[in-house]
Parts: structure tokens; sequence; C-alpha cells
């Protein structure tokens, strides 16, 4: 029921999108306002304070960033691989895809879950896993995206314009600030949990408003594989992970539920960003949303032996 009551409000915030839409309630060019909002301004908020305010020897857990990141990773390759050479793509396409089926929605969605189930201790490690997404797949994509609108030809260009991205930015200026261990005065931390707070609602409305049925229908498909990948394949390479590098029982139930969240809203606000496969990736995040109602089910009965008593 923790599960149901903190996924479903997600989906029903893209289904009101949807909603707005498609009754012409709205205008669907809303949602290019929308995304470039979440974009350039709530994101980064959330990627500075998230980031900056957690020690920076928190941040080194290697193990828990081996078996989580390793898995994300992974999945990552063998979708953009499969797609780059099977489906012929380009590498902005390759590189949407393989970022929908492995880059995960911890912060929102896996941090408030293990919180509400297993309480305090379960936390950092969700935090481990949202800093890997900040740190790790935002630039990963930033990069490969900017070099197949740029090519290599434009190096320079490319390293100026990746460093300026505003999530790359945002990341290398959280992580700066929790290196020097310093606090961030409470009026800051306000101003920027303000800002950041304005970012799910934002991104999730934006896909619904720019979803149409003949969209979802066109990519149902595609996202229902993409899906699969994210809530059932990515779960059990991290669980084999976590058993292969010895994880605590807690670690690896956080591990496991941090890969198995749906797909990160921030994913279609890249896509908006760059006119890269945007229907498909609105798709995969309602598809994974909805579906993510039982897969996390299942994934935590299976696991709920483990962490037994931690709370």
């Amino acid at each position: 029921m923790e599960v149901a009551s903190l996924v479903l409000p997600v989906f029903a915030i893209i289904v009101t999108g949807w909603l707005a839409g498609e009754l012409g309630y709205l205008s669907r060019s809303l949602a290019d306002a929308l995304v470039h909002f979440a974009y350039n301004v709530a994101m980064p908020a959330l990627l500075i304070v998230t980031i900056a305010q957690e020690p920076a020897r928190n941040l080194l857990e290697w193990r828990f960033l081996l078996a989580f990141g390793g898995g994300s990773l992974i999945c990552f390759a063998l979708v953009f691989l499969v797609v780059r050479t099977g489906g012929k793509r380009d590498l902005a396409s390759s590189t949407i895809h393989g970022m929908a089926a492995a880059m995960t929605n911890t912060g929102f969605v896996a941090l408030p879950i293990l919180h509400a189930i297993y309480g305090q201790p379960a936390v950092l490690p969700a935090a481990v896993a949202t800093v890997f997404v900040a740190g790790v797949m935002f630039p990963l994509t930033v990069v490969l995206l900017e070099r197949d609108a740029r090519g290599p030809a434009h190096s320079a260009g490319l390293v100026k314009q990746i460093l300026l991205n505003p999530m790359v930015l945002s990341t290398l200026i959280g992580l700066a600030w929790a290196i020097t261990g310093l606090p961030i005065p409470a009026p800051a931390i306000a101003y920027l949990n303000m800002i950041a707070a304005a970012l799910t609602p934002c991104a999730l409305f934006a896909i619904g408003l720019g979803l149409s049925v003949e969209g979802l229908r066109s990519n149902l498909k595609a996202s229902f594989a993409l899906a699969a990948v994210k809530l059932v394949v990515m779960p059990l390479i991290v669980y084999g992970l976590c058993v292969v590098l010895s994880l605590s029982p807690l670690d690896t139930v956080a591990a496991v539920i941090c890969a198995a969240v749906p797909t990160a809203k921030t994913v279609y606000v890249l896509a908006h960003e760059h006119k890269v496969e945007e229907k498909l990736v609105a798709a995969t995040v309602s598809v994974t949303t909805m579906l993510s109602v039982a897969t996390l089910l299942v994934a935590l009965y299976l696991l709920s032996g483990l962490a037994t008593g931690t709370r």
C-alpha cells in the first residue's frame, strides 16, 4: 500500500497533463515552457541541494556504487548497443533509448519508499544512488547528446557546451561544495528546495501534456520492451552484483529497489530539450510508472526477509 500511495500520484499527474491537452484546456505547446523551466532551473536546484548536503565520504560507498552504478551502466550499454547496431539508430537516439531503460527515478520514488518502509538507515544508500544518477548518468547523457549534435570536429566547443550545461554545471557545484564540508546556509537550502520542489509537477505534467494517444500507441511496443529492461532486467543484474560484492542486507534491498523504480522523468526533459525520441520517452515514463506499482510490490515481497528488523 505504501508503494501504491507513492507511485500512483506520480502517474495521476501525467494523466492530468494528458487530459488538459486532450480536452483543449491547455495548449500542448505549453509543455515546452514547462520542460525548459524544469531543465534550466528546477533540476539544477535539486542537483545542487541534494549533492552539496551529502558528506563527501558518504558519496564514496564503492561497493554500493559498483552494484547499483554497474547495473545501470550495463543496462544502458546493452540497450544502446542493440539499438545502435540492430536498429541502426544515430548516437542521440541510441543514447535516449539506453537511458530510458537505465536512468532511474531514485530521488522521487525509491528514496521515499525506502524511508517509509526501512526508516532513516535506508536513506543514505538511496541518496548515494541519487548522486550517482546525477553525477554520472546525467553528464554521460549530455556528453553523448552534445557530441551527436556538434560532432567530434568541434571538440573545444563541445567541452565548453558540456561544462556549461545546467545539469553538469550544477552537479560540479554540488560536488565541490560537498568536498569543502561547509554547511549550506538555511535560507539557501530553503530557496533551493522551493525551486526543486517544482521539478516533479512540472516535468510530469509536461510529459502528460505532450503525450497523445497516437504517440503512445505508436511507441507502445518499444516502451514495453524498455520497461521490461528497466523494471525486471536491471533489478536482477543489480541483485547479482550485490551478491557478488557481498553487500549488507539493507544495502542490497536499497540497491535493488533503486534499480526497480520507474524511468526518471528527467530523461524526458533531456529528450525534449534535444528534440530526440520525445514521444518514446514520454510513453516509457508513463508505462514504467504504471507497471512499477506491481513490480515494486513483488520486489519488496521477495526482498522482505533480507532487511527484517533494520528499522
